[in-house]
């Protein structure tokens, strides 16, 4: 967790809740200054949310502020999976889209460089398989606590391979019937990152981005690195690893952040090469320049031998993973 309020778990993109209520959170602590400090707190994309800003004239750092929460909206009508009219909602429900918005396409071809460099665990196309599971825990009275039949496990990864959508500039599509995308393994880094690129155009130099995944630019307005904690998900009570955060993003990924089944060995992460929940990891955690890199990373680390974790940080050239083990040992890996 960040000690500047980084949510303990990870969650999914769902901003509709919070969205139409952006200009009710006030009441959750809006805009203070002090030592020019301008900070806000509430939630946004299904987590809690913290910006933390710090600029000479506290009248541009509300600007900026505003502007961040409009885009918020924004983009909330892109990736959601939860509004009807959201474009990957549209996408999903006709197999393809028209004239895109230019960020669909973005993250969709960020997507696809996440899945070569990581030799295809991470995917977006995983939906049909959280589809499945949640079919088969939520709408068939008495699920079988061991999943859904193997077949339909099978029938469902047909289903699955960024290979097949089309994507560019006028038109993402596709090629098998069926077919659906989550974003949630991405998209919150990429409105993190998105925020700080808001932020910068204002002249904002310091402040600590967190939206599910944090995004730390600059120093603390004291000169001090900002700080994060990555503390074990099953003793939430328990101090953790303090590591520093300077024009740095940390995002961390684990099943327990939603389980399909009381025992959990099913959860939200799936391997869209077996179907299967990953149980390798407790959590993982990464440390990246961005907040997208660092998302998408996690999520595939998840499912990732530490050896190929190393390997994919020695292309990049940069990064940190932290590892918690089912047995609550951790482990740093670094490029």
């Amino acid at each position: 967790m960040l000690t500047d309020n980084l949510p303990s778990r990870r969650r999914f993109l769902g901003i509709s809740a919070a969205a139409g209520g952006l200009a009710l959170l006030p009441l959750r602590g809006w805009a203070k200054a002090e030592a020019r400090m301008v900070e806000w707190q509430g939630v946004a994309l299904g987590a809690n949310v913290s910006l933390r800003i710090h600029h000479r004239d506290t009248g541009i750092a509300t600007e900026a502020l505003r502007q961040v929460l409009q885009d918020l909206r924004r983009l909330e009508a892109v990736f959601s999976l939860y509004r009807e009219d959201s474009s990957l909602r549209q996408l999903n429900r006709q197999g393809s889209l028209v004239a895109p918005a230019p960020e669909l396409v973005d993250l969709l071809l960020a997507s696809r460089q996440y899945a070569a460099l990581t030799d295809g665990a991470f995917d977006p196309t995983i939906q049909p398989l959280w589809q499945l599971y949640s079919q088969h825990f939520t709408e068939r009275g008495e699920a079988d606590p061991r999943g859904p039949a193997q077949e339909d496990i099978a029938a469902a990864l047909q289903l699955v391979g960024l290979e097949n959508v089309l994507i560019d500039r006028d038109r993402i599509a596709f090629r098998r019937r069926g077919m659906s995308i989550s974003l949630n393994g991405i998209a919150q880094g990429y409105v993190t990152d998105r925020a700080i690129e808001r932020l910068r155009r204002h002249g904002i130099e310091h402040t600590l981005v967190d939206m599910g995944e944090s995004r730390a630019l600059g120093h603390h307005p004291s000169g001090r690195p900002w700080q994060a904690m990555i503390a074990d998900p099953l003793q939430p009570g328990r101090d953790g690893l303090i590591v520093p955060l300077v024009d740095m993003s940390l995002a961390t990924s684990g099943g327990y952040g939603f389980q399909f089944d009381p025992a959990g060995h099913f959860h939200h992460i799936f391997d869209p090469r077996s179907g299967r929940s990953p149980q390798r990891y407790r959590s993982v955690s990464v440390m990246m320049p961005t907040a997208t890199t660092a998302d998408a990373l996690s999520t595939a680390f998840s499912l990732m031998a530490p050896e190929d974790i190393e390997a994919v940080l020695r292309r990049l050239g940069t990064g940190r993973a932290y590892l918690i083990a089912p047995d609550g040992q951790s482990s740093t890996i670094q490029s």
